[in-house]
């Protein structure tokens, strides 16, 4: 019975992933990279095919999302099932990149942040980061709590270290922008 109501959830998770892809196509968002082709990774932050392809640099951070969420649905609905439980925080994800794709914070991206050239997610990379909280969700179901808080400081390290970005920068650059943040972004070396 409890691997039937684990299914239900793992059920929702899905529709509310399609859901979501045919939301982005309805607000116009591109299927795939502009540039014609897709690519596993793309690194190159300052680009016109970053976030349009299946991974980059901001993958980690959606990761992140799922230990997070994880966290807050163990905390807030912990009689729930695993798998309600991530179809909730699908809701949540999915929320945030119907949100993220709207004129009003890709264009708070471009006057807050060094991301000039942002112009939204493609859907594929949407979809992506989708699936990657859900990695990071059932990460966090399966590793000790220890390990959950390693692998969350040594992914926003790691990609700090990298891009000069990370899940943390990027709600404060989001939220309250800080002069001194998008200055040391800008020092990237290109």
């Amino acid at each position: 019975m409890n691997t039937m109501k684990i299914s239900k959830g793992i059920w929702l998770t899905l529709f509310i992933l399609i859901c979501t892809i045919i939301t982005l196509y309805l607000m116009g968002r591109e299927t795939i990279c502009k540039c014609g082709y897709v690519k596993f990774w793309h690194g190159v932050v300052q680009s016109s095919e970053n976030s349009q392809h299946i991974a980059d640099w901001y993958t980690p951070s959606h990761i992140l999302h799922g230990l997070i969420f994880f966290f807050v649905t163990w905390l807030f609905f912990s009689k729930w099932t695993f798998g309600m439980r991530l179809a909730l925080s699908m809701v949540v994800e999915a929320a945030w990149e119907i949100v993220e794709n709207t004129d009003m914070i890709i264009n708070r991206y471009r006057e807050a942040t060094i991301s000039f050239d942002y112009f939204g997610d493609s859907i594929l990379n949407s979809a992506s980061d989708m699936i990657a909280m859900a990695i990071g969700f059932y990460l966090a179901s399966k590793l000790p709590v220890w390990a959950s808080i390693a692998l969350f400081i040594v992914a926003e390290v790691f990609v700090m270290y990298m891009i000069r970005d990370g899940l943390l920068l990027n709600i404060i650059m989001l939220l309250y922008p800080l002069e001194i943040i998008k200055e040391w972004q800008g020092a990237i070396p290109r």
